[in-house]
């Protein structure tokens, strides 16, 4: 079932006319997420009720997830359920979308980028543009292809939606300004454990599909101000030859931070884009062999009777 999800998603993606139609799962997560934030995150006691939040979200989003696990919908249901939430064309895609606009000019491949990244494009060069738009790649290969396929083969479908869940509730309220510290904190502090293997093990495959060194990503990893993005990245930097993370801007603030490979090239191109983009898909590969082999075992003892 994963190797069919993760097929499905790599040649449909996120078709506009489905989407036109109908809310994308993530879009109604986020929506919750806002619903609950905007009447919970008041008052004292903010940590707790973050706490309470995340809970009535899980429960919320598991309801369907276990319904459509049933045995007379698991084979339908789960993988069309995880075809949606895993992300491989849909990244590719938003990633690719920033090289092409840099041969444009830096107007429009700032007005790219904004659409994949948090920091402020206004601040950024052409390398700039190009270095932040590497990272996303990097680590939105964990968040969307390898974790998500990861909880899939861990816990079925309720694995993905749970953990899509998370992830979506971090992307929103982990933040650690005033405003979200205290209510995002159990978001923030879940999403990191459920990307704790994930994390690593894209890592991992960077490194097999591509140039990228072992040494480099034991190396490197543990530099990013993340517990977890340090480890993909790492891994596109050294294959890339490519400095990644370093000082970047948030909010009008400087936030100094040292690279990840820092002895890669500092001004990467569109070129180094699209390198970062055919990397994804030769990972992409190795997850769909390794979903394959997972099936080793079921194949053997059903024809073994």
């Amino acid at each position: 079932m994963l190797a069919l999800a993760l097929a499905l998603d790599a040649v449909f993606g996120e078709p506009d006319w489905l989407w036109r139609r109908l809310p994308h799962p993530a879009v109604l997560f986020g929506r919750l997420i806002a619903w609950l934030e905007a009447r919970l995150n008041q008052g004292s006691a903010r940590r707790a009720r973050g706490v309470l939040g995340l809970c009535v979200l899980l429960i919320v989003v598991l309801v369907p997830a276990l319904a459509l696990s049933h045995p007379v919908l698991v084979g339908v249901g789960q993988v069309i359920g995880a075809a949606i939430l895993l992300a491989q064309q849909s990244l590719v895609s938003h990633v690719r979308a920033v090289a092409a606009a840099l041969d444009e000019g830096l107007a429009p491949a700032r007005q790219a980028v904004a659409m994949i990244v948090g920091r402020d494009p206004a601040t950024l060069d052409e390398a700039g543009v190009a270095r932040a738009a590497i990272e996303s790649a990097a680590e939105n290969f964990s968040d969307a292809v390898v974790a998500p396929a990861f909880w899939f083969a861990v816990a079925g479908l309720p694995g993905i939606v749970l953990y899509k869940a998370v992830n979506t509730a971090d992307s929103m309220i982990g933040y650690r300004s005033e405003r979200y510290r205290e209510y995002g904190w159990a978001a923030a502090r879940l999403d990191d454990a459920l990307n704790l293997i994930p994390a690593r093990l894209s890592g991992l495959i960077l490194c097999a599909v591509g140039p990228g060194s072992l040494k480099v990503l034991w190396r490197d990893a543990r530099l990013h101000a993340s517990p977890n993005a340090g480890w993909p990245e790492a891994a596109t930097a050294s294959a890339l030859d490519v400095a990644l993370a370093g000082p970047r801007i948030y909010d009008g603030t400087r936030l100094e931070a040292p690279y990840v490979f820092a002895e890669g090239r500092r001004a990467p191109t569109a070129r180094d884009i699209e390198a970062a983009c055919r990397l994804l898909w030769r990972g992409w590969a190795l997850v769909l062999v390794a979903a394959l082999l997972l099936e080793v075992p079921g194949f053997l003892h059903f024809f073994g009777g």
